[in-house]
């Protein structure tokens, strides 16, 4: 857009010398040194901020991407029940099976001794556990 050349940049400092004078010249220099550094980082926060609306835009686009091939691979394949829809046996079934933390009925000639017959603990007799207290 701005293509200066050598032989353009030699022209300007020419007439920058009989202008300004070579007395002032390096005030001249300092001073559009600073407006070209603050142009430069007008222009850098100005690029941060379009990239950062750009890099927002394509996450939101990502995202929404995700968004359908999540719901298509949803339809595609149905939720399968849960662990206690799969346990849970059907019919007159129920009414036989203990519930969580009965004893099951053992028949004397199943083979299956008293201990093993035992329920599990449950979580609050986990809970009583004697420890020793922690050290000071």
């Amino acid at each position: 857009m701005f293509d200066v050349g050598a032989s353009e940049l030699l022209l300007i400092v020419i007439v920058a010398v009989v202008v300004i004078g070579p007395k002032d010249m390096p005030l001249a220099m300092r001073t559009a040194g600073r407006w070209i550094g603050k142009m430069r980082k007008i222009s850098g926060h100005f690029r941060a901020g379009i990239d950062a609306m750009v890099r927002e835009a394509e996450l939101e686009e990502m995202e929404r991407k995700w968004r359908e091939q999540n719901e298509a691979i949803m339809k595609a394949n149905p939720v399968l029940p849960d662990m206690n829809q799969m346990q849970a046996p059907t019919g007159t079934e129920t009414a036989s099976l203990p519930h969580a933390g009965e004893a099951a009925p053992v028949a004397e000639g199943d083979g299956v001794s008293e201990a093993q017959a035992k329920p599990a603990p449950k979580p609050a007799e986990q809970a009583e556990m004697h420890l020793p207290p922690p050290p000071p």
